[in-house]
């Protein structure tokens, strides 16, 4: 391994001053015990105000506020690969900034620590270019060239499997390989979105013939999204001891789902109509350097197939997991019009996941496949081993059979026009500062 691979993997693994949890800043807000973005964390949007004519451009969040990158950047108090940086992020996708790897990133990142912590000689500086997060609109932080779903989530997998292969839940495969299929880019939109319920063929398992019209079995996915940052070249695997440093970083992603689509059009080829209609991410992507204090062992029961070489590390089993609290909540029309609050379904953590970040960066490429900076992982849908930590209603509801009941008197088996569906992420424990992804949620619009 080479010095400068050296020197990027530290900025994933290893805590530095900028996770120092006592670091406090000037933006008063970031220092509220429950806020998402202290200094310790600093992800990146893409932004603009609201009503303006302004174009999009590379923020970062502390406390409620962003630092707009391209104004800081007209500044030119940086200097060096920081200004570079600055000047990358001033563009209206991530994606320049994103290729420049690792190095650059955690640059950056360190030089705007200092620059917002207490007696930070750059106050002044910084704080004229900060924007309310209540006046900004957020567009994707990257142009997605390239987007591919895994199905990481053992408990997941074995939950949907029982109900449609009870006596076989899980494919001989699975233990074997980080499963995937390429999904539909087009489609993927920031928080905020709204779709409309989406229409095609399904069939009931009565019918002779399929039919068509509005989807009646639409589902949420609770994910994980993994953005790439720099790529590799055609034909040349990326190791999996490297893997994390082409990961600029992750954030929330629901991965909407037509289960009967689906139903009828997955075998032999999986998910198509049933995934390409909408997937909606939150707009701030945490760095995999802000992450670092939140890394955890990476384990494979002794019982199941261990991973073969290509997969199998030292350093993922001491650091491959991350240990990322996720929640899903649910606000139906009815709730918003008598101004009550969205209400829990689930909650389950990234760490249960049966694959890690770097697996699904070795195996995408163990082939050749060449990723491109601002490609995006989805990690499939993250359930945990307990009910309430399932990740779909496909599973809370079994398949529809049992109603969820909702403290307002109402019941889903599966969505229905006009809910939204909230998912948020955290990581907190003791001996390190608490930091939030923020929210992803959308909507949904009846048929035409």
């Amino acid at each position: 391994m080479t010095t400068i691979e050296k020197t990027a993997q530290s900025t994933m693994h290893v805590l530095n001053e900028t996770h120092n949890p006592s670091l406090k800043s000037w933006v008063i807000s970031a220092n509220n015990s429950s806020c998402d973005f202290p200094i310790q964390n600093l992800p990146f949007a893409i932004f603009k105000q609201k009503g303006s004519e302004e174009a999009f451009r590379g923020g970062v969040a502390i406390g409620d506020q962003i630092i707009d990158l391209a104004a800081l950047a007209n500044k030119k108090h940086f200097k060096g690969k920081v200004q570079e940086a600055l000047v990358a992020c001033a563009k209206d996708q991530l994606n320049d900034f994103m290729a420049m790897g690792k190095l650059a990133w955690s640059e950056l990142r360190s030089a705007l620590s200092k620059a917002l912590t207490e007696g930070a000689a750059e106050q002044a500086v910084i704080a004229d270019c900060l924007i309310s997060q209540n006046n900004a609109v957020y567009a994707l932080p990257c142009n997605i060239g390239d987007y591919t779903d895994f199905y990481t989530s053992i408990n997941h997998a074995t939950s949907v499997g029982k109900k449609f292969r009870p006596d076989n839940p899980l494919l001989p495969n699975y233990k074997w390989i980080p499963i995937g299929y390429h999904g539909r880019s087009s489609s993927i939109d920031v928080s905020g979105q709204t779709f409309k319920r989406p229409k095609g063929q399904t069939k009931a398992p009565t019918a002779e013939v399929p039919s068509f019209g509005p989807c009646k079995r639409l589902d949420y996915e609770l994910e994980i999204g993994i953005f790439i940052g720099s790529g590799n070249v055609l034909g040349e695997p990326v190791s999996i001891n490297n893997a994390e440093d082409h990961v600029f970083g992750i954030c929330l992603f629901n991965d909407w789902s037509a289960r009967d689509i689906q139903g009828w059009e997955y075998q032999p080829l999986g998910p198509f109509l049933s995934k390409s209609f909408a997937s909606t991410i939150s707009p701030w992507i945490v760095t995999t350097e802000a992450l670092a204090p939140y890394r955890k062992k990476w384990t494979r029961d002794q019982a199941d197939p261990q991973p073969m070489p290509y997969l199998e590390s030292e350093l993922n089993r001491d650091v491959g997991s991350f240990d990322i609290q996720l929640q899903v909540l649910l606000e139906t029309e009815k709730m918003r019009a008598q101004s009550q609050a969205a209400v829990q379904l689930s909650q389950s953590n990234f760490q249960d996941s049966y694959w890690t970040v770097a697996q699904m960066v070795a195996h995408h490429t163990v082939n050749g496949c060449n990723l491109k900076p601002g490609d995006m992982f989805g990690s499939g849908t993250q359930s945990g081993p307990n009910p309430e930590e399932a990740g779909s209603l496909l599973e809370l509801s079994n398949a529809g059979s049992e109603p969820i009941s909702l403290p307002n008197g109402e019941t889903r088996t599966f969505l229905e026009d006009g809910d939204n569906v909230i998912m948020k992420g955290w990581c907190q424990k003791e001996g390190a500062a608490r930091i939030g992804f923020g929210e992803v949620s959308a909507t949904i619009l009846p048929a035409e």
